[in-house]
């Protein structure tokens, strides 16, 4: 009994895990249409993608470095960098 009762419980956590998996991912990729809709990139690929950024102006690049920075930031590494600056202190 105890055994499949553990199975239940993984099987449980594995179907959690995958509904937060597929939310991230239907984020990344609602943002990533907004983008190209935003600068009109017709060609919805990284290779179109590309070819606007290099007709942009440098102060046009760099808004559209700071939107996916802020999207694609890691959030797991936010307490280390806090530890570290009160170390320097």
């Amino acid at each position: 009994m105890k055994n499949s009762a553990l199975k239940g419980a993984l099987g449980a956590l594995a179907v959690v895990g995958i509904a937060l998996a597929a939310k991230k991912i239907s984020q990344r990729k609602r943002f990533m249409k907004g983008i190209f809709d935003e600068y009109g990139i017709k060609e919805k690929s990284p290779f179109g993608l590309a070819d606007k950024i290099r007709e942009m102006n440098e102060e046009q690049y760099q808004e559209l470095k700071g939107k996916f920075k802020k999207e694609f930031a890691s959030r797991c590494h936010r307490g280390f960098k806090k530890k570290e600056n009160i170390a320097e202190a």
